[in-house]
């Protein structure tokens, strides 16, 4: 009797030792995108000024008196800025490139020359996959060449042209997760049908478009972050604090997310 119950005791410990050692290699398994983090930085790049698109930049300018330069340059700013703090609040250091433009201009030079840009369709959030190029539907009706059309919500999408790129960026900062800001949408009607008459009532809406790489290159998130406010708020530096906060904490979720943390 007692020896049944040392091998009953022996085979259960045996198989919560198989068990264990299964959890742990599947969780090795599961690790790597996740450990991209624990020593390194992420990398914030900027929108290049040509891709900041703004309904409201005169409106902003009759009440700060700020000319369109400085408003473009206090959005592109402001919007690395706040994803560097909502990264920093998640315990992860970041490389800004709006940081020192003196510093940093010769990269980002570098860096958008090595870009290229495509409107592709929204992701689906929920289960991301990342955007395939699309291809498109022709066919010849009485002799005409009749392209279909897509009603699919758009983005703009950043594709990295130069295999060394990214491993030159990794090398020279300590980066292995790149953040690509690729446009900035600032919308004066937020609810207005496409073709509708804006009241001047309407909320507005900021539209980030945005691609987060690993270090190898291979696309983890990307898409759109949207934020609607108040019509009558033409200060950058509240829209700043108040709503790119709120866009920079979403897109900072989607990139945890992507690399396998879960809350």
């Amino acid at each position: 009797m007692i020896r049944t119950v040392q091998i009953v005791v022996s085979f259960v410990l045996g198989v919560q030792l198989v068990v264990a050692q299964q959890t742990t290699i599947n969780s090795k398994n599961n690790a790597p995108e996740r450990d991209l983090l624990s020593k390194s930085k992420v990398m914030i790049i900027p929108f290049e000024p040509k891709l900041y698109m703004s309904e409201i930049d005169y409106k902003i300018s009759a009440e700060t008196k700020l000319n369109t330069k400085a408003i473009k340059y206090s959005f592109r700013d402001g919007l690395n800025e706040q994803l560097g703090l909502a990264f920093k609040s998640e315990k992860i250091i970041s490389v800004d490139l709006m940081s020192d433009t003196t510093k940093f201009k010769a990269e980002l030079y570098s860096i958008y020359s090595n870009l290229s840009y495509e409107y592709q369709k929204v992701p689906n959030q929920e289960n991301y996959q990342p955007p395939k190029k699309e291809k498109d539907k022709k066919e010849i009706v009485k002799g005409q060449v009749v392209v279909e059309t897509n009603s699919d919500e758009r983005f703009m999408n950043a594709k990295v042209t130069n295999a060394k790129l990214i491993p030159l960026l990794a090398s020279k900062y300590n980066c292995k997760v790149f953040v690509f800001i690729n446009q900035l949408d600032i919308k004066a009607s937020g609810n207005s049908k496409p073709g509708q008459i804006s009241t001047g009532t309407e909320n507005r809406k900021l539209v980030v478009h945005y691609t987060v790489y690993t270090i190898d290159a291979k696309e983890i998130n990307s898409g759109i972050a949207e934020e609607e406010f108040d019509s009558s708020l033409n200060n950058p530096k509240k829209i700043i604090d108040k709503h790119f906060s709120k866009l920079s904490k979403l897109i900072v979720a989607r990139t945890m997310k992507g690399l396998g943390y879960q809350k």
